[in-house]
């Protein structure tokens, strides 16, 4: 689920947030690449782009976070050269340059990082903000626009009543012909029926949950799992039966905080969970009842969208810089090539359909829903297509499901909206809609 973006709030002209508001909203789901930037903020007017901080009269002193985002730099820095998708990095690095006010370096980064025409697109990304009036920026976006146009293919397939919910995961369930939808403000989980009826599958008052994320529904036996957490960084992974009756919750041990984000579920029985807040990708055993850690050949920015491949052996995680490919048999893990003018880079979602990749992007500025077609053995990208790009339905998406050659996938979350699991602006609500997309 996102590391709340802030792109409504900002532009709706509501009140910048406070060091914790912050804090919150941007740890979840949504990908931003400064989601794992665990304690960025907008709390003050970035620098002008005329002007370096220190020529500026009472430019306001460093973010109360520069240390940590400083290091954050560093160990991106450190890692780019070995990463097969130098855009990926290249952005990174602008938007926390710019956080940091150091506004001349990120634009250079920005530059360059656009130059590669990978499908990038800051217009969208509050990160940004402060050079959205610049004509530099403006020419920037221009040709972004230019060479990744908008692509309206979805339509609406399914909306809910409730307003509030602030919808993070769906699943379908193919025995059963339904989708299930977890709500992080109602703490709940919804089912959707094949006839298009919504009712509570989890009523929010029955098990005391937290704000619910990741679902995936079991097709062997109809069970269903679900991750959730907190604001305080409590998490849960939960399992219930095809009738919503809680057949188990499980968290990790010790006192860290941890944020159980999207799951999948292996033919064994195994679960296997990111955690954001960790970042990393634990192993749960269901016998057991224990979590332990998976091991990959690189650092993890803000671990997030994580799918299968039908080999049930071929596991994918994707984290700010893009997708790894870890193989469960040999241990053996690699990130994902995406080859020239692409970019794996800022996926929340993640599934597999026939050899590809579906995925939605939050963080890579404005939101897009794409499909990228891989090589035999899993390790890049032969085809780029975009379905989803600038159109209403990618308002702000977060996951989605697959039932058979369609794509149902959560349009408007809302998740910008809700601070310490609470919904900042009743006002702001709309209904929930769920598009649908045939997959190529």
């Amino acid at each position: 689920m996102p590391g709340y973006s802030e792109r409504s709030a900002l532009q709706s002209g509501n009140k910048r947030p406070t060091p914790d508001t912050r804090k919150n909203r941007w740890r979840m789901r949504l990908p931003s690449l400064l989601a794992v930037l665990s304690f960025l903020t907008f709390l003050t007017a970035p620098a002008a782009l005329a002007q370096d901080p220190e020529e500026m009269k009472g430019t306001p002193a460093e973010p109360a976070d520069a240390r940590e985002i400083r290091d954050q730099i560093a160990a991106v820095e450190k890692l780019q050269h070995a990463l097969p998708d130098r855009g990926a990095a290249l952005y990174f690095l602008a938007a926390a340059k710019q956080h940091l006010r150091e506004t001349r370096e990120a634009l250079a980064l920005l530059k360059e990082c656009l130059a590669l025409e990978e499908g990038f697109d800051p217009s969208g990304d509050p990160a940004f903000l402060g050079l959205k009036e610049t004509k530099e920026f403006s020419t920037l976006i221009e040709n972004v626009h230019r060479d990744f146009p908008a692509v309206a293919q979805a339509r609406e397939a399914i909306r809910t009543t409730e307003k509030d919910l602030v919808p993070e995961g769906l699943a379908y369930a193919a025995g059963r012909n339904v989708f299930y939808l977890g709500s992080l403000n109602r703490r709940k989980i919804v089912e959707i029926g094949r006839d298009g009826n919504i009712s509570d599958f989890v009523p929010s008052d029955r098990f005391g949950l937290l704000p619910v994320l990741g679902i995936r529904a079991s097709p062997g036996d109809g069970t269903v799992w679900a991750d959730s957490f907190s604001d305080s960084g409590r998490t849960e992974l939960l399992h219930f039966d095809s009738a919503g009756k809680l057949l188990g919750r499980f968290k990790p041990e010790g006192s860290l905080k941890h944020g159980f984000n999207d799951l999948v579920l292996r033919k064994t029985g195994e679960v296997i969970t990111t955690d954001s807040l960790a970042n990393a990708v634990l192993r749960f055993d269901p016998a057991s009842g224990t979590f332990s850690p998976l091991p990959v050949h690189r650092p993890l920015f803000y671990p997030n969208g994580i799918t299968l491949s039908e080999d049930d052996h071929t596991l994918y995680v994707a984290d700010s810089l893009g997708v790894v490919r870890v193989d469960l048999l040999s241990g053996e893990s690699r990130d994902v090539d995406p080859g020239p003018r692409s970019t794996l880079a800022g996926i929340d979602g993640l599934y597999w359909h026939n050899g590809s990749l579906i995925a939605i992007q939050n963080g890579i500025g404005s939101p897009r829903v794409a499909a990228f077609r891989l090589s035999g053995d899993g390790l890049r990208v032969t085809r780029t297509t975009v379905l989803e790009n600038r159109s209403n339905f990618c308002v702000l998406p977060t996951t989605g499901a697959i039932r058979g050659s369609d794509f149902f996938f959560i349009a408007n979350s809302q998740i910008d909206n809700l601070n310490n699991d609470r919904v900042m602006d009743v006002t702001r609500l709309e209904v929930i809609r769920i598009g649908v997309l045939r997959l190529p």
